[in-house]
C-alpha cells in the first residue's frame, strides 16, 4: 500500500483522476464514440489543385526548388534497393524482410496478426502472444519514405509511383479508428508529417491526381481527428515525446492546410498546447523530462519542425519554445563526443529518429543539432551544412555560416534541473547523473558514470534492449544492473512496479563539482533503496585527477549497517587492455574484481553478451581506482 501511496503522490490527482476516467470511458465504449470507423467521406477538403495554389510554406516548395548538389552514395543506393524488396531496418539496427506484399499489421518476428476490424481501443499495447507492438508500427511510421525521397533526389529518380501506392495500399488495409496503426496517436501523427513530406516533394507528379489525392486528404482529415479527440491521453497520462509530437501535428494540420475548417479550428489549441509542452517538458537548463539521451533529440527534431514551419508561414511561436530549444542545443552538445557526435546511451531508447535525412550512424546527433540551430539561427557554426539542414532550409543554409569555435578544456559543467554534471578533460568525457526526479523515472540509474577517451565509450550505460520482452531482459537494462552504479543486498534504487513503473523514485540530496589544485572532484548524494528501509542515502564522489587519466570513485550507502555491497562497472568489451580498476573496503583491504555476464543493447532489439565487473563486499563503503593507459 505504502509503495502506491508514493506513486500517487508523485503522479498527482489530475494524472490519477484521468485515468481512472479514461478506462471507464473504455470499458463501457463510450470512447468508441469519438472514433467513428467506416465514416462518410468529409466535404470541404482542398483539392489537388487548390492545395497546389495554397500560401502554405513547407521546407521547400516542390523537388524542383531544391538548391542544393546531390550526392549519390552508393550506401543510400543500397538502402533505397533494400526499401523497395521490402527489406526494411528496424530501428535503425535490425533487418528484417518483410516482402513486398507486406499487410501492416502482422508481426514480423512472432507472425501474430492483428485484427484490423477491431476498433483501436480493443488493442492491446502490451501483450506476451502478439511480441512488442513496436515491430508492426515501424513500417506504418512511413520514416522509409524519406530514404526514398533521398535517393529521388541524389540519383535524380522518381520513386513516386511507388510512394503512393504504398500509401494507398496503408489506407486500404487500415480502415480508419481500426487495428494496431491507430492505437497510438503519436504513431498516426508521425506517420502523417512523412507523408506531408513526400506530398510536397512530389507536388508536380504525375501519379498524384485528383483522385489519389482526394483519398489522402480524408486519411489525413481522419487521422488528425483521431489525434485531436485523444489528446489529452498523451497531455495527461503520458506528457512526454508523445505529446510533444501530437500537439505539433495538430499545429501542422492547420498551418499546412488552412482550408479545412476543423484544422483551422484544432490549429489555435494544438500550438498553444506545443508551447505548455515545451515549457514543461524541457527544463530551464535544457535537460529534458524522460532523462532519455535519444527521446531528447527526438523533441529537437519536432522542434526543429515547429521552429521553421511557423518562420516560413509568418508566425512566431512562444518565446519560451525558442529558449528551451537553443538550452536543449546547448545541454545536448555538452554532452556530446566530439571526435564521433555520439552521446552517452543513457536512458530510454527505441530507436526512434521519426526524420532520417542522412547516412549518419543512428548515434551521430551532429545532423539534428546543426538542423535545429539552423531554425534558430538561420545559420549553422560547423564549417559545412549536413544534409538534414539542407533539407529544412531548401538547399540556402550554406549562405551565412559562422566560423568553427574551439571547445575550451579542461572544464566542469552541471545541469542541476536534470541532474546532468560532466567533465570535459583532455580527450576524455566524464558523464555523470545525479537527479530529482519530479517527472517518473524509467530506469533505477540515479549516480550512473560514462566515461568516454577519443570516440570510445569506455564504461557505458547498458542500453534499454526492448519494452515489451521477458521480465528478467526488464529488469536488467532498465534497473541498476545495467549501469555503473551501486546495489545494497541484491537490490536496486527503486521498485519496479508493472510496464514503465518504478516506485520510491531516488531523489538527489546534493551534488556539486568542485575544483582543487590537483583534481577535479564530484559529490553526489541520493536518497534510494526505501522499499529496504527509511533513510537511506548513496553518496558517490568521483575525482579525476588533472592532466592523469585517473579517476577515484568512493561509494558510501548511510542508513542500513553493514549492508552487501555491489559495486557494478560495464566495461567496453574491445577496451578492457587500457582499462584497470581496483577497489577497496572502508579499511583499505583489497576487494577481488568478480567477472559475470553482462549485457548490451547499443540498438534498440538487439543485445549482447558483454564483461560485467563487480566489486562486492559487506560493508558500508568501496573505495575505487580506475586508470585507463593512453
Amino acid at each position: 500500500m505504502l509503495k502506491h501511496l508514493h506513486f500517487a503522490r508523485h503522479m498527482g490527482l489530475r494524472y490519477l483522476a484521468f485515468r481512472a476516467w479514461h478506462e471507464l470511458r473504455r470499458r463501457t465504449r463510450w470512447l468508441r464514440r469519438n472514433f467513428p470507423t467506416d465514416p462518410a467521406p468529409v466535404a470541404g477538403l482542398p483539392t489537388l489543385r487548390a492545395w497546389r495554389n495554397s500560401p502554405a510554406r513547407f521546407f521547400f516548395e516542390h523537388r524542383e526548388s531544391l538548391a542544393f548538389p546531390p550526392l549519390p552514395e552508393p550506401e543510400l543506393e543500397e538502402e533505397y534497393q533494400k526499401t523497395r524488396a521490402g527489406n526494411f531496418r528496424f530501428f535503425h539496427s535490425t533487418e528484417i524482410d518483410l516482402g513486398q506484399e507486406y499487410d501492416w499489421v502482422t508481426h514480423p518476428l512472432t507472425g501474430y496478426r492483428y485484427d484490423t476490424g477491431k476498433h483501436w481501443t480493443e488493442i492491446a499495447d502490451f501483450s506476451q502472444e502478439a511480441g512488442d507492438i513496436k515491430y508492426v508500427w515501424e513500417k506504418a511510421r512511413f520514416s522509409w519514405l524519406l530514404t526514398v525521397i533521398r535517393y529521388d533526389y541524389h540519383f535524380r529518380e522518381d520513386s513516386s509511383a511507388f510512394v503512393f501506392a504504398e500509401i494507398g495500399d496503408f489506407i486500404d488495409r487500415n480502415p480508419v479508428n481500426c487495428g494496431p496503426n491507430y492505437r497510438c496517436s503519436q504513431e498516426i501523427s508521425i506517420r502523417l508529417m512523412n507523408w506531408i513530406f513526400a506530398l510536397y516533394f512530389y507536388r508536380y507528379s504525375p501519379e498524384l491526381n485528383e483522385e489519389r489525392f482526394g483519398r489522402i486528404m480524408q486519411a489525413i482529415y481522419w487521422q488528425v481527428h483521431h489525434v485531436r479527440h485523444n489528446i489529452h491521453f498523451s497531455r495527461i497520462a503520458v506528457r512526454n515525446n508523445h505529446a510533444l509530437t501530437e500537439c505539433l501535428m495538430l499545429y501542422l494540420a492547420g498551418l499546412l492546410f488552412p482550408d479545412v475548417a476543423d484544422f483551422r479550428k484544432w490549429k489555435g489549441k494544438g500550438k498553444q498546447w506545443f508551447e505548455q509542452e515545451v515549457a514543461y517538458q524541457i527544463y530551464e537548463d535544457g535537460t529534458f523530462l524522460q532523462f532519455s539521451m535519444n527521446y531528447h533529440r527526438v523533441a529537437v527534431q519536432l522542434l526543429t519542425w515547429a521552429l521553421r514551419l511557423s518562420e516560413l508561414n509568418g508566425e512566431r511561436l512562444a518565446p519560451v519554445v525558442y529558449k528551451r530549444a537553443r538550452r536543449s542545443l546547448g545541454f545536448l552538445r555538452a554532452c556530446m563526443e566530439q571526435h564521433s557526435g555520439w552521446l552517452p546511451n543513457y536512458g530510454m531508447n527505441d530507436g526512434a529518429l521519426f526524420f532520417p535525412l542522412n547516412n549518419a550512424h543512428f548515434r551521430d546527433y551532429r545532423p539534428q543539432l546543426q538542423a535545429l540551430e539552423y531554425a534558430l539561427d538561420n545559420q549553422v557554426s560547423e564549417p559545412a551544412a549536413r544534409e538534414d539542414t539542407l533539407w529544412i532550409s531548401g538547399g540556402q543554409a550554406a549562405v551565412e555560416e559562422k566560423p568553427e569555435t574551439a571547445i575550451a578544456v579542461p572544464r566542469t559543467e552541471a545541469f542541476d534541473a536534470g541532474g546532468y554534471y560532466l567533465l570535459r578533460d583532455a580527450e576524455f568525457l566524464t558523464f555523470i547523473r545525479c537527479g530529482r526526479h519530479k517527472d517518473r523515472p524509467h530506469q533505477a540509474d540515479n549516480l550512473h558514470l560514462d566515461l568516454w577517451f577519443r570516440g570510445t565509450n569506455l564504461l557505458r550505460d547498458a542500453g534499454s534492449y526492448r519494452y515489451n520482452t521477458e521480465e528478467r531482459w526488464t529488469r536488467y537494462f532498465n534497473g541498476t544492473e545495467g549501469h555503473n552504479a551501486v546495489r545494497i543486498n541484491g537490490e536496486g534504487q527503486m521498485l519496479k512496479g508493472p510496464r514503465f513503473i518504478w516506485f520510491y523514485w531516488t531523489q538527489a540530496v546534493e551534488a556539486r563539482w568542485e575544483e582543487t589544485g590537483k583534481s577535479y572532484r564530484f559529490t553526489g548524494t541520493i536518497r534510494a533503496f526505501r522499499h529496504l528501509g527509511r533513510g537511506i542515502t548513496h553518496t558517490r564522489i568521483v575525482e579525476k585527477a588533472k592532466n592523469t587519466p585517473t579517476w577515484t570513485v568512493t561509494d558510501e550507502i548511510k542508513g542500513i549497517a553493514a549492508p552487501w555491497i555491489e559495486q557494478i562497472w560495464h566495461p567496453h568489451p574491445d577496451h578492457t587492455a587500457v582499462l584497470s580498476i581496483e577497489a577497496r573496503d572502508a579499511e583499505g583491504r583489497p576487494i577481488s574484481r568478480e567477472e559475470r555476464e553482462g549485457w548490451h543493447s547499443a540498438l534498440y532489439g538487439r543485445k549482447e553478451a558483454c564483461p560485467q565487473w563487480v566489486f562486492a563486499v559487506q560493508g558500508n563503503k568501496i573505495s575505487t581506482k580506475i586508470e585507463v593507459v593512453v
